[in-house]
Formats: C-alpha cells, sequence, structure tokens
C-alpha cells in the first residue's frame, strides 16, 4: 500500500520540519506549503491528499481562508493549528468542517495520534478491530461491549456513537459534528437526539457513564479521568 499523503501548512519551517520528521516515522509521504496560498497550489496540483494540516496565522492567506477554499471542492479532514486558545476560533472551525483544532503549542506524538485517529475513522487506514479505553472495550467486528470484563447491551446507534467517542478520546465534539459522523450527512433530523442518546447511553455505561463529559453550548468530550 502507498504511503498516504499529508499536506503540512505553517509559514515556520522549524515548525513544519517538526511535525514532518513525527509524520514520516510513521510512514506517511509528507507535502509542504509555507503558505495559504502554495497550500492551494500543492492541494490542488495533487492527487490524493489524505489529511491536511492547517496553520490558521499565515501570510497571503490565513488558514481559514484555505479552508474555505479546500470545502468548495473537497471533504479531506483538515486539522487546524493556532497559537490562539480562542473558543471563537474553535467554533469557527467546526462551521468551516474542521476535522480537528489544536492549539500551539503541542507535543508532535499526540499531533500523530490525531491524525492517525481521523484516517482510521474515515477508513483510509485499516481500523482497529477492537478499541479500550479505560474500563470500557469495544469489539467492533462482533459488535460487542464490555463495561469492567461485563457485556453491556447497546443499541446500534448507540454503539456507533461509543465506538465514534472512544475513536475520539480528548477531542471536542460539536453536537452537529456528531450527527454529521454517526447519523452521516443526509440525516435532517433535530441535533437534540445526540442529547437523548448521550443521556441513554451513558445509563447504559453506568459508572463509567462520566467518561462522557458535556462541554456545554457545544457538545461533548470523551475522557478517561483514571
Amino acid at each position: 500500500m502507498d504511503a498516504l499523503k499529508i499536506l503540512v501548512v505553517d509559514d515556520e519551517s522549524r515548525m513544519r520540519k517538526l511535525v514532518r520528521d513525527f509524520l514520516v516515522k510513521k510512514d506517511f509521504e509528507v507535502l509542504e506549503a509555507g503558505d495559504g496560498a502554495e497550500a492551494i497550489d500543492v492541494f490542488f496540483d495533487t492527487k490524493d491528499i489524505a489529511l491536511v494540516i492547517l496553520d490558521v496565522m499565515m501570510p497571503k492567506m490565513d488558514g481559514w481562508q484555505v479552508c474555505r477554499e479546500i470545502r468548495k471542492y473537497s471533504k479531506v479532514p483538515i486539522i487546524m493549528l493556532t497559537a490562539k486558545s480562542d473558543e471563537r476560533d474553535e467554533l469557527l472551525g467546526f462551521e468551516l468542517g474542521v476535522d480537528e483544532y489544536i492549539s500551539k503549542p503541542f507535543s508532535p506524538k499526540i499531533l500523530v495520534a490525531r491524525v492517525e485517529a481521523i484516517l482510521r475513522r474515515t477508513n483510509a487506514i485499516n481500523p482497529e478491530e477492537v478499541l479500550r479505553a479505560g474500563a470500557i472495550e469495544i469489539n467492533k467486528a462482533a459488535h460487542q461491549v464490555l463495561i469492567d470484563g461485563k457485556p453491556v447491551e447497546l443499541s446500534y446507534k448507540e454503539f456507533e456513537l461509543l465506538t465514534y467517542f472512544v475513536e475520539n478520546q480528548g477531542i471536542a465534539l460539536s453536537r452537529e459534528k456528531i450527527l454529521n459522523s454517526v447519523w452521516n450527512y443526509d440525516y435532517f433530523g433535530d441535533a437534540r437526539t445526540i442529547d437523548t442518546h448521550v443521556k441513554k447511553l451513558r445509563s447504559k455505561l453506568g459508572e463509567r457513564g462520566d467518561y462522557i463529559k458535556t462541554i456545554w453550548g457545544m457538545g461533548y468530550k470523551f475522557e478517561v479521568s483514571e
């Protein structure tokens, strides 16, 4: 299988090299761009880019502009990098269809883990058959969930929702994003269906239900605090 291509866009060459080195160690092929305009050229001149890592603050075109341009033509996964820790930026990112939002400074290892999680989710790389998070174990092939070693009966959507949470540990997920990812883009129902399913899922997880944290005004985050 050919190495998956990842486009890294940042005006700091040192940052690009740092990210590139960690991605190359994981056998990804890395393309680079030093500003927004170059990023657009590289993206549309290159076939089969699997994911874009995009800095917000850049000359010529900022990350938001680049994201808007790419989203006109592609649903390629996008991770935004920013020096700002601003909730408004994060919400804007979700509105533009950003898959992940990471504030600088960040751990390159965490970034690579996020890249792999997103690519597993989009089936660009083979998903793991068994997922583990704290006291939860999910066997995707058998469609079985164990909590503290004991099987728990979940509906199909509850299983899909829990799997999505576990595959995206530590990531703030908007209700709209959960709806689009678990119920798919062709679902036109109310986002409140998420809250209903989360409530049922928490109940079935028992004490482990507190792994699912509520982010007021936005959505949820799955986090194992043990």
